[in-house]
């Protein structure tokens, strides 16, 4: 009997060794939680400020580039009214001198005068 005892009283002190080391690993399972909870928050913290410091910076991007587009919007207007200014002088000159500088050209190319060329040698 006293064996049978011995046993029972052995088994209950694996049970509660076995109970202490699985206390004592949920301790640090919680510290360990509590870092990964911590390196979360971190983390969210940091994201949260990312996003911040991005919307502002985006925000001072908008300000300069209204600003920009706004001065760059006023000189396309200027060299558009230019560009249709020339085009209006360039169709008139077109106009102007197109009969005569077509007269001048048929001219030259109809008004053929045949000579002999000079380096040409009669051969006999």
């Amino acid at each position: 009997m006293t064996s049978q005892s011995q046993g029972i009283h052995q088994l209950l002190q694996a049970e509660k060794r076995a109970k202490d080391k699985l206390e004592e690993a949920k301790k640090k399972n919680g510290c360990a939680s509590r870092k990964e909870k911590r390196l979360k928050q971190a983390k969210e913290e940091a994201m949260a400020e990312i996003d911040q410091y991005r919307m502002q910076r985006e925000k001072e991007f908008r300000l300069k580039q209204s600003k920009v587009m706004g001065s760059q919007s006023n000189l396309s207007e200027e060299i558009e009214e230019q560009t249709q200014g020339k085009i209006k002088e360039l169709s008139g000159s077109y106009n102007k001198y197109m009969e005569s500088v077509l007269k001048q050209l048929l001219n030259i190319v109809c008004d053929v005068k045949p000579e002999i060329h000079v380096n040409y040698r009669a051969t006999n």
